[in-house]
């Protein structure tokens, strides 16, 4: 009996040695797991950051495309989890990617604002040149807006609705008349048609989730066991037409 505890204590010994040797090594290493992500993320949120300074001038642009950028990745992962097709969400990054192209480079070579200045001075309008393009965008935004307004008061059809639509877009394109008026250069310019770009990207996807819709039943069938509780049905049933009678139920 002696010898046999002996041997136990032993065992006991040895085992508890090696298990503070597993644990010391999971503690190393979830230590260095943590430190492998936070030097990754480290070095995107750098990246992000060294890429809005170098290329338009300002880490505040590289914060602002990050934080969109990921927005709108995460948004995306959310979707293809419960089921929306890749499809749709590539759609909606192709159209961002055109809008961002687009708008970077009408705003970065200010197209919008000769325009308006070009338009304000064949129609003589007695303004300031610099205050010229400012008003013909606010006139042309607003006209557009009003344009819009009345297609989508068509479509809402009767109601009270129709005039409120018309006046809150003729002011929506107002804004976005003045905003396109502004000259913004190269980098600012190239930079805000990207952000304008990721918000399209995020809208766009979430439009496209309101007008089709999750697939609920094809979610649920994603994660119910039918197949294995239709068999298990199918066997119980099988089962009990082999039983004796008067057994089982």
């Amino acid at each position: 009996m002696a010898l046999v505890q002996a041997h136990l204590d032993l065992a006991r010994t040895e085992l508890s040695a090696i298990a503070g040797e597993v644990g010391r090594t999971v503690a190393l290493a979830g230590c260095a797991i943590v430190l492998v992500v936070m030097a990754a993320l480290l070095a995107i949120i750098g990246i992000v950051l060294f890429l809005g300074e170098w290329l338009f001038g300002s880490l505040g642009w590289g914060v602002l495309h990050g934080i969109l950028g990921f927005a709108g990745i995460a948004i995306a992962a959310g979707l293809l989890a419960v089921g929306l097709p890749g499809t749709r969400l590539a759609r909606s990054l192709a159209v961002g990617a055109v809008v961002a192209i687009v708008v970077a480079v009408a705003l970065g070579f200010e197209w919008p604002n000769q325009a308006y200045a070009a338009a304000g001075e064949s129609a003589r309008l007695n303004l300031e040149p610099g205050v010229r393009p400012l008003v013909v965008g606010l006139l042309v935004g607003a006209l557009i807006g009003v344009l819009i307004g009345f297609v989508a008061a068509i479509r809402i059809g009767s109601g009270g609705g129709r005039l409120g639509a018309i006046i809150g877009l003729a002011v929506v394109g107002a804004l976005v008349g003045a905003f396109s008026a502004i000259t913004f250069g190269p980098q600012a310019g190239a930079a805000l048609g990207i952000a304008i770009g990721y918000l399209t990207w995020i809208v766009l996807m979430g439009v496209d989730v309101a007008r089709g819709g999750v697939d609920v039943d094809g979610l649920k069938e994603r994660f119910y066991p039918s197949q294995t509780i239709d068999t298990g049905k199918e066997t119980l049933e099988w089962l009990q037409t082999r039983m004796p009678p008067g057994i089982g139920s």
